[in-house]
């Protein structure tokens, strides 16, 4: 029997693989929805560049808007920039709690900030000497707000006998007057922290007034103390400064070190107040609907207003869409708990909780601005630092008597369109795979439907031949118009056909013999009288070879009718409890006498094996065997029977040493009309039936037989097995 070997890659396998090449589809969406996502995103920057360009337009040719005393270099030491301020700050909670998102904005102030004045003329900074302040001002309803916060290792409070208020730690603000002809300069130098009680000075710190207006606290914390106060922005020109002037020897209370925002305390030189122009925030206020920040800077880069938050600039307003039909609530749970998470495995989840990092100062940045300024507009995307978020920024230049005056700065986040392209995207992949789940069902389905009937069609192909190679079942046709349909009806047309041949062949044997029986008989007795009636000495030579070649034809017709006889026999026999051992042994007994040159040698246990059999089959199974076993063996060569009972069976092996059995041969020697003998071995006919009535034997009993070649040496050994008897 040859030996087959399962595919494990069956239709319903290569089905499913060939159904896997349809995730292409899902890659083509994906890649269309990228393309897509490109266009808007061009559309988008173009839609910011024109916003930019509309708002420039609206400011060109107003140089009004633009105070040209403030297009000196922007430096931190002198310019203050004045942040807006949303929400009303508490100035008397003695922390900066309030400030929170604005402290981004602050600026520090060192030693490189050293001013001198009338209180330390010509004094250097000496090294080892500390004072630093952090600064931040901000504008809320008329009122500008500031705090300090200053590094300081020795605060020194003003004397509570004192009348002087420059002989300790003080805070002085300079102001150029709304006329714009003095400085006005106010010291806050309190006796311990609490309220701020600030005081109008001469620029010699001589003839202090109260000035109630200001107002504020001062307090200390582990590393010096902080200063929180509020102006009214009518007393305020557009030139302001702010000096921390330090004293660290109670004794002595002589001035150490000034750090300042400004250099010189000069109505000319003095930092200058970036506050926002009216025209231009009524200007760009219409403008501020757009779902963008928009920024406006001077052509030193100074933003000189913001309107919008960039957090919340998406460009994009995506809406939920209106839908009346209840939401389905398992289906909300796997596409909250199942899909999304797999999705954005993928996918980036826009996130607005990001700074600008470039927004942090008084200036802004960037390419697109320096571009503007030259006068060419331009839009860059930037992405921010340790984040996925893009902002798409744009720049457009404010032109005035051919000159460059400033530029807009238009920005918005990618975040929409992240978010609008990730909702397309969910949209298309519960789409697809909606489709590729039914697809591949139907196709696991038909696929399945196929390989169960081709199943069908081979098991009944399987069952048709038997181990002995007999047809002994048929096809059923099937029914279906298809191609299994009509490869079944082939089928079964062949199977019929081959069930005719093959009981023609199996009779013909029996036929043969029935009609060769009666021209045998009758040359028989013809060579019988002619033997009779002659005496010639050289007839009697031909009549005796003639006699030969009839017993020769007898003998052939006697073994081509064995077999149907002992089917027919067997057909009739009723099974009896018969001892194994006993049987075999009486055997072997017999063949010593017949078979007088070969040697047998007899293994069998001292115990009975029984089995539910015929003994009279029993031996003519073994006389097949030990004929077989004779007729291939070495001369001087032992034959042995073993038999003993493992388990459930009783085992009989017929061992000789002899030639190997040929490979090809193995599977088909107990066949009927098969055999292997050469021809110098063939003194008499044979058929190759021995062997195969050695198998129906086998067969009738219930057991198996099979021939395989020794491992031990040159020989074959015959293995039958049978079913043990144990009632």
């Amino acid at each position: 029997m040859a030996v087959t070997f399962k595919n494990p890659f069956g239709i319903r396998s290569k089905l499913v693989f060939l159904s896997s090449f349809l995730l292409v589809i899902p890659w083509l969406g994906y890649q269309y929805i990228l393309e897509m996502e490109d266009v808007l995103r061009r559309g988008q920057e173009q839609t910011v560049l024109g916003t930019a360009q509309a708002l420039a337009t609206a400011l060109n040719e107003r140089p009004e808007l633009f105070n040209e005393a403030n297009f000196g270099p922007a430096t931190r030491s002198q310019d203050l920039y004045v942040y807006p301020i949303y929400s009303p700050l508490s100035l008397v909670d003695g922390s900066l709690n309030d400030w929170g998102e604005y402290q981004q904005y602050e600026v520090g102030y060192d030693e490189r900030d050293y001013l001198r004045t009338n209180l330390n003329p010509g004094r250097p900074y000496i090294d080892g000497e500390s004072l630093k302040f952090n600064s931040m001002l901000g504008e809320y309803n008329g009122f500008l707000y500031a705090y300090f916060e200053v590094a300081d290792d020795h605060v020194v409070y003003r004397d509570q006998e004192a009348l002087t208020v420059h002989r300790s730690d003080f805070l002085q603000v300079s102001m150029l007057s709304r006329e714009g002809n003095a400085v006005d300069r106010y010291v806050i130098a309190p006796y311990e922290p609490g309220l701020i009680y600030p005081y109008k000075v001469r620029a010699d710190f001589s003839e202090p007034i109260y000035e109630n207006r200001i107002l504020g606290q001062w307090y200390e914390t582990n590393a010096g103390y902080v200063v929180e106060l509020s102006i009214p922005m009518e007393m305020l020109g557009d030139r302001l400064g702010f000096a921390i002037f330090d004293v660290d020897d109670a004794v002595e209370r002589d001035v150490n070190m000034v750090v300042a925002t400004y250099n010189i305390d000069d109505n000319e030189l003095l930092g200058s107040l970036r506050l926002p122009t009216p025209e231009i925030d009524r200007i760009v206020a219409g403008m501020g609907h757009n779902n963008s920040r928009i920024q406006v800077v001077d052509r030193s880069g100074r933003v000189l207003l913001t309107v919008g938050d960039i957090q919340t600039a998406t460009g994009l307003l995506l809406t939920e869409p209106v839908n009346d039909e209840p939401i389905n609530k398992y289906w909300l749970y796997v596409q909250d708990q199942v899909l999304n998470p797999l999705y954005y495995q993928i996918l980036s989840k826009p996130s607005n909780d990001f700074i600008d990092e470039l927004y942090s100062d008084v200036t802004r940045e960037g390419a697109h601005i320096d571009s503007a300024l030259r006068g060419t507009p331009m839009t860059q995307f930037r992405t921010l630092a340790d984040t996925e978020t893009r902002l798409l920024e744009a720049a457009h230049p404010i032109l005035a008597n051919n000159e460059i005056m400033g530029a807009v700065v238009v920005d918005q986040n990618m975040n929409g369109l992240r978010t609008f392209r990730n909702q397309a995207l969910e949209q298309l992949f519960n789409t697809i795979l909606a489709v590729m789940v039914v697809v591949v069902f139907g196709l696991f389905f038909f696929a399945s439907r196929i390989s169960s009937r081709i199943r069908v069609l081979r098991n009944q192909a399987e069952g048709i031949i038997d181990d002995s190679g007999r047809v002994q079942n048929t096809i059923v046709p099937s029914r279906n118009s298809d191609e299994i349909g009509d490869l079944s009806r082939s089928f079964s047309s062949i199977v019929e056909r081959l069930t005719q041949y093959t009981n023609y062949l199996e009779n013909m044997s029996s036929r043969l013999s029935h009609e060769l029986r009666t021209p045998v008989t009758v040359v028989r007795s013809s060579l019988e009288n002619l033997g009779l009636t002659e005496n010639n000495e050289d007839s009697a030579v031909y009549i005796e070879r003639a006699e030969e070649g009839i017993k020769r034809l007898n003998l052939i017709l006697t073994n081509m009718s064995e077999a149907t006889r002992l089917e027919q026999m067997l057909q009739t026999s009723e099974k009896e409890k018969i001892d194994l051992c006993k049987v075999i042994s009486g055997c072997v007994e017999g063949y010593k006498l017949a078979y007088t040159e070969t040697q047998f040698e007899l293994d069998v246990p001292n115990y009975a094996i029984h089995v539910n059999g015929v003994p009279e089959y029993i031996a003519q199974l073994l006389d097949k065997l030990i004929a077989n076993a004779v007729e291939f063996s070495y001369p001087n060569q032992p034959i042995t029977i073993y038999c003993r009972a493992l388990r459930d069976h009783a085992v009989v092996k017929v061992t000789n040493a002899g030639p190997f059995l040929p490979e090809e041969m193995k599977d088909r020697l107990f066949d009927s009309m098969i055999s292997v003998r050469p021809q110098e071995k063939q003194k008499q006919p044979h058929l190759g039936m021995g062997l195969h009535i050695a198998r129906l034997i086998t067969d009738f009993h219930g057991g198996q037989i099979r021939a395989e070649n020794r491992p031990d040496r040159e020989g074959v050994i015959v293995t039958v097995v049978i079913p043990l008897f144990y009632k």
